[in-house]
């Protein structure tokens, strides 16, 4: 399973939703990118394949970040780069 986090300006809470396959969560990534770097859409729709029926629309202007790791079954749920404490 891999999770694809957005951090969003002046918010200390990530947003989150999985993809099963690496592909599929590296394509997202490339469209959240895209969408910071253009400014289109103006309102991003995503959906979660792990939990059925989450959905999460989020303001592109307000994307701070953007990343994707895979849960490994040892992790701390620590996303990759970002330290929390």
């Amino acid at each position: 399973m891999y999770t694809v986090e957005i951090t969003l300006k002046n918010n200390p809470i990530a947003l989150s939703v999985q993809r099963k396959e690496q592909e599929n969560a590296e394509s997202l990534y490339r469209e959240i990118a895209n969408a910071i770097n253009n400014g289109h859409p103006k309102i991003l729709e995503l959906t979660c394949e792990k939990q059925e029926g989450k959905k999460v629309s989020v303001l592109v202007s307000e994307i701070s970040a953007a990343q994707v790791s895979e849960k490994s079954g040892s992790s701390a749920n620590l996303g990759a780069g970002f330290v929390r404490g």
